[in-house]
């Protein structure tokens, strides 16, 4: 296995920047995972990797060679694609070692290396089936195990699992985390789908525009976002946002007050916007638990969202100078009694507030309020 590294590549398209200045370091045996939306550049990025896209500038190492010119073949690496693309007049034997004949490699070579692949992705007793006779996630492993023998520096998966079903998206997330665990083997993954990038990887790059918005780990992006994209990005539901200033230690709007006892790199007056997600609003009597909590503020219930484990509630905050008010998204446990046209009062965890430049789209602070201090017998100070 070995490492990747894109230094300084972009990729223009006559005057269209498909991916501009990307510098990436993926680690050996790292699961990284190229997400964002549609059309962000991350599959363009995965085809530099690849040599299937020659970079307009920049280099691609994996290890220590320089491949950016090297045609696929020479790379190292192996492929799979969202089209799982098997041939369909051979059977999943022939799919599988199709790539070894090719190279001449010798039967006995074939047979092991086709053996241990179906061994680890759970083919076994289907060498001799043809691919109209295997479903969706059979015909997709199959597709792996051909990547798989040809034992790889890297594995380029370019959302493999898009068109499978919902069920069985997650099932092969569990397959693919079992594969990754088992080789050890550097995967550069891409998808739009936030679920798979956090559930998979040691560390995501979220991209948008063709600019590298956050390299980190899944868990970091969510709770301290690099900036407003990334928050609002990663996420489901997405995080509330409120614009407002900043001004005398605190975040004012016109519905929402929020003292900061943190530093914040940000002059009297400065425009910046507040996130906080769903799940850090509370009804005032849920909120028993959250010591650094902001004062209440009310609000209508407007749209509830039942979702089996929770419930998403749509709040329409008292707001004077707007006539349509400050909405909030708030996340609520499923026998709660809410119901829609309700009037309540609610709080923020202020350990869980997010400040965000508003003109340059910067995060400022995540968190304005200090964790309480614990006790020796686990209490609060």
């Amino acid at each position: 296995m070995a490492t990747v590294t894109l230094d300084g590549v972009w990729k223009r398209y006559q005057d269209v920047i498909a991916v501009e200045d990307m510098n990436l370091d993926i680690r050996d045996g790292e699961f990284l995972t190229l997400v964002g939306p549609s059309g962000c550049g991350k599959s363009t990025t995965m085809e530099m990797i690849a040599g299937l896209t020659q970079p307009s500038e920049g280099e691609v190492y994996i290890g220590e060679r320089e491949v950016t010119n090297l045609p696929p073949k020479d790379r190292g690496v192996a492929m799979v694609f969202q089209n799982i693309a098997l041939f369909p007049h051979m059977d999943v034997y022939e799919n599988i070692s199709f790539g070894l004949r090719l190279r001449d490699y010798d039967k006995e070579e074939i047979d092991r290396r086709v053996e241990r692949a179906v061994d680890i992705v759970q083919l076994e007793g289907m060498l001799d089936r043809q691919p109209d006779e295997l479903s969706g996630g059979q015909r997709q492993r199959v597709a792996i195990a051909r990547a798989i023998v040809r034992n790889p520096d890297a594995f380029l998966m370019d959302e493999p699992l898009a068109n499978l079903d919902a069920k069985l998206r997650v099932h092969m997330r569990t397959e693919l985390q079992r594969l990754h665990r088992e080789l050890g083997a550097t995967t550069i993954y891409v998808t739009h789908d936030q679920a798979e990038a956090m559930t998979m990887s040691d560390r995501i790059a979220i991209i948008d525009g063709g600019n590298l918005q956050q390299l980190a780990p899944p868990l970091t992006c969510y709770n301290e976002p690099a900036n407003l994209f990334v928050a609002g990005f990663i996420g489901s539901p997405s995080m509330n946002f409120v614009e407002g200033v900043y001004e005398d230690g605190q975040f004012a709007s016109s519905a929402l007050s929020v003292g900061i006892d943190t530093p914040v790199d940000a002059d009297e007056g400065t425009a910046v916007t507040l996130g906080v997600r769903p799940e850090d609003v509370y009804t005032v009597e849920q909120a028993d638990g959250v010591t650094n909590r902001t004062d209440p503020v009310g609000a209508r219930t407007d749209v509830l969202e039942p979702m089996g484990n929770e419930i998403f509630v749509t709040l329409i905050l008292d707001d004077e100078e707007e006539d349509e008010g400050t909405e909030l998204l708030m996340s609520v446990s499923p026998d709660s009694n809410l119901a829609e046209g309700d009037e309540v009062e609610v709080v923020l965890d202020r350990t869980k507030v997010h400040l965000f430049d508003t003109e340059s789209g910067e995060a400022l602070v995540h968190g304005v309020a200090g964790q309480p201090e614990m006790t020796a017998d686990g209490g609060e100070r």
